[in-house]
């Protein structure tokens, strides 16, 4: 394995808590043969900002484990800072006094997934709210969270796009393409039920986000 890529644990729901609560309304709903747009809705009585909170670990370990499918492909050792974007452009690394660092596209994923668990492991950042359910909303709830969720979506969506850019030709020769249009579906579904995303960041995969989100719209109004 490239010693520069590595895999990424699950960020794990406690038992009884809202995280587990509002996963297990999702996957129920996907069970019983619901729509993607009744499982990215607010559940009844439930709060805003939990619920996209939950999202953020659940995205990311989604993408975590697609990316874990290619950590150990030596074809990902081949890339060169500022490769295997999508087109147009390139994801760059923050770094010391402002600056930007030119990374290589799976070295920007590796980035990305151990920064996001950081993140989710910090608990004055994601609070333990099966302790403290109150207090983990007030704290998600904030404006600083808002914008660290905001960045964690930017930052996912960012890897799926490489993974469509650069790496989607192996998952197809792994039969595993389905798997990543649903998961990327999914995320896009979410993201549009509820702002995440700025259309400029959009931009580079607009050919595969336009429609999807035209079929977010429809089921939109079908509801």
């Amino acid at each position: 394995m490239n010693s520069s890529m590595q895999t990424f644990a699950p960020a794990k729901h406690r038992h009884g808590s809202l995280r587990e609560r509002l996963l297990a309304y999702t996957k129920r709903t996907l069970n019983a043969g619901g729509s993607l747009n009744d499982a990215v809705a607010l559940p009844q009585g439930e709060n805003v900002a939990g619920w996209v909170a939950v999202h953020a670990i659940d995205f990311y370990n989604e993408v975590s484990t697609l990316w874990a499918v290619m950590a150990a492909d030596p074809f990902v050792s081949t890339f060169q800072p500022g490769e295997g974007f999508p087109s147009g452009v390139e994801y760059r690394w923050p770094g010391e006094g402002g600056a930007t660092i030119s990374v290589s596209a799976p070295v920007y994923i590796n980035k990305v997934l151990t920064w996001t668990m950081d993140q989710i492991n910090d608990e004055s950042q994601f609070p333990d709210d099966g302790e403290d359910e109150e207090y983990a909303l007030r704290v998600f709830e904030s404006d600083k969270f808002a914008i660290l969720c905001g960045q964690i979506f930017r930052r996912l969506f960012r890897v799926y796009g490489i993974i469509y850019y650069s790496f989607f030709k192996t998952y197809e020769e792994l039969e595993m393409a389905a798997h990543v249009n649903t998961s990327f579906k999914h995320f896009i579904f979410f993201c549009t039920e509820f702002g995440i995303l700025p259309d400029k960041e959009i931009e580079p995969l607009d050919t595969i986000v336009r429609p999807i989100r035209r079929e977010y719209q429809k089921g939109k109004m079908a509801r």
